[in-house]
C-alpha cells in the first residue's frame, strides 16, 4: 500500500479551499511513492461548509472520479499537525485501498453480505439509541472493533458516506485484508478509588459499595466541609468513569483504561444522597469519579503514538534503516520500516486547542511522536472505539501496508 494523498486547506470559499486542497493532492501525486489511482476518500470540513456539503461532496466526485467517500462535519478538524477551529477549512485523503476489501455503507446503503473485520463509523449524535446501533454494528463485525466519532456543528450534524446524511450512521467496512492499528487514549484521570454501584435509577447512583453515592463524591473530592457555593466548582469539573463489572479498565491507579466510559456528572440529589449521571447507571457497573488532566491527556497520547509505532517497526533493521531513522528530521519523516500509509485521528470537541496549551498542540503530538504521516480527521460530540461511545477521548487509527 502507497503513502496516501492527503492536503489540508482554509478558506471562506468552500469551493476554493477544495480547489487549493486539490492542488496539493496533485502535487503529491507526481511522487512515485504517493497513491496514483485512488479508491477511497475521507473528506472532513469545518461546520461553516455545513451547508455546502453537497456541493463540496459533488466537486471532489468530478475531481477524483472511482472514489468512494466517507466523512462528516466537525466544530473543529484535524490534519497533519495542524488543527482549525471556528474557521472555514477542510481536510481530504485519498487511499488506494483494494475495491473488493471495503464497503462504504449508510442507512440507504446497507452493508449487505460483505464480511468486515472492522469499521469505521460516523453518526448523527441525536439518533435514538445510538449505543445500541454502535453495539449492533461491532455486532457485524468478525473483530467486534468500531472506530469513529459524532458529527459535531452548531448548525448541521451530517456524515457523508457516498452522499450526505443527517441522522443515524454510516461509514466505511474494511475486509480482514485491510491492516490497520487502532489505539484509545484518555482525557480523564481518577480522582478516587473505584467502586461498583449497588443501587440505582434510571440516571441516578443512589449507593456506592453499599454507601451513598453523594458522600462517596464529597470524600473524594475533599469538599465534606467546604461550604456549598465554594464546592460548586469542583463539582462542576468533575466527571465520572464507567466501565463494565467484568473489565479490568479501572483497575490501574491512577490511569483509565481503553474500556472506560467518561460522562457528565448532571447533577447531586441531596435529599437521596444520591448523584445523577449522564448515562444509565446500571447496578454491577464499577464508576470511578474523575477530573480532566492535561499532562495526564498528554502522557496518553504519546503512548499511543509510541505503541502504534513499536507495533509496526521491525524489531531488529538494517544498520542503514537504523541510522536513516536517527536524527530529528529523519523522527518525524515516513520511512518504509514504519509501514504507515495514513491515518485518521478523531478527538473529543473538548480536548482541542487550550486543553493542549495552544492552538494545534494536540495534533503536535500526535506528529512528533507518531511521524510525519499523512493525516485527517476531526474533533467530535463522543467517539467510538470497539462497540463502545467514548467522551474526552482520542481515537488514532493506522493504516499499515
Amino acid at each position: 500500500m502507497k503513502l496516501f494523498l492527503h492536503a489540508h486547506a482554509t478558506h471562506p470559499d468552500a469551493r476554493i479551499a477544495l480547489a487549493l486542497a486539490a492542488a496539493q493532492i496533485e502535487a503529491q501525486r507526481a511522487g512515485a511513492a504517493s497513491v496514483q489511482a485512488p479508491t477511497l476518500g475521507w473528506l472532513y470540513f469545518t461546520d461553516h461548509f455545513a451547508a455546502h456539503a453537497e456541493a463540496l461532496l459533488a466537486d471532489a466526485r468530478a475531481r477524483w472520479p472511482g472514489v468512494a467517500w466517507v466523512g462528516a462535519v466537525g466544530v473543529g478538524i484535524a490534519a497533519n499537525g495542524v488543527e482549525y477551529f471556528d474557521e472555514p477549512a477542510l481536510a481530504l485523503m485519498l487511499g488506494d485501498i483494494a475495491p473488493e476489501h471495503f464497503r462504504v455503507f449508510s442507512g440507504a446503503r446497507p452493508l449487505g453480505a460483505f464480511a468486515a473485520a472492522t469499521a469505521q463509523v460516523h453518526a448523527d449524535p441525536v439518533t435514538p439509541e445510538l449505543g445500541e446501533l454502535i453495539g449492533e454494528m461491532a455486532e457485524r463485525t468478525s473483530s467486534g472493533y468500531l472506530f469513529g466519532g459524532l458529527a459535531s456543528a452548531r448548525n448541521r450534524t451530517l456524515h457523508i458516506a457516498d452522499g450526505v446524511f443527517e441522522g443515524g450512521l454510516s461509514g466505511v467496512a474494511f475486509s480482514a485484508d485491510v491492516a490497520l492499528v487502532s489505539r484509545v487514549t484518555q482525557g480523564c484521570q481518577p480522582v478516587g478509588p473505584v467502586r461498583s454501584i449497588t443501587q440505582a435509577e434510571r440516571n441516578a447512583v443512589i449507593a456506592l459499595d453499599g454507601e451513598p453515592a453523594l458522600d462517596c463524591l464529597l470524600r473524594d473530592l475533599a469538599i465534606e466541609t467546604m461550604d456549598p457555593r465554594e464546592a460548586l466548582p469542583r463539582l462542576r469539573q468533575t466527571l465520572v468513569g464507567l466501565s463494565d463489572r467484568s473489565d479490568d479498565a479501572l483497575a490501574r491507579p491512577g490511569a483509565f483504561g481503553l474500556d472506560t466510559r467518561v460522562r457528565h456528572l448532571v447533577g447531586v440529589d441531596p435529599g437521596r444522597r444520591a448523584i445523577v449521571i449522564g448515562d444509565a447507571a446500571v447496578v454491577g457497573t464499577q464508576l470511578a469519579f474523575c477530573s480532566r488532566n492535561t499532562e495526564a491527556a498528554r502522557r496518553d497520547l504519546v503512548r499511543i503514538c509510541s505503541e502504534i509505532r513499536e507495533e509496526l517497526e521491525p524489531d531488529t533493521q538494517p544498520l542503514a534503516t537504523a541510522l536513516a531513522l536517527r536524527g530529528s528530521e529523519a523522527e518525524h519523516a515516513p520511512h518504509a520500516a514504519r509501514r504507515i500509509a495514513g491515518a485518521v485521528y478523531v478527538s473529543c470537541a473538548g480536548r482541542g486547542g487550550p486543553h493542549f496549551g495552544a492552538p494545534s498542540a494536540e495534533l503536535a503530538i500526535v506528529r512528533h511522536a507518531l511521524g510525519d504521516v499523512p493525516l485527517v480527521g476531526f474533533f467530535a460530540n463522543g467517539e467510538i472505539a470497539r462497540h463502545h461511545l467514548y467522551g474526552y477521548t482520542g481515537v488514532l487509527t493506522a493504516f499499515t501496508g
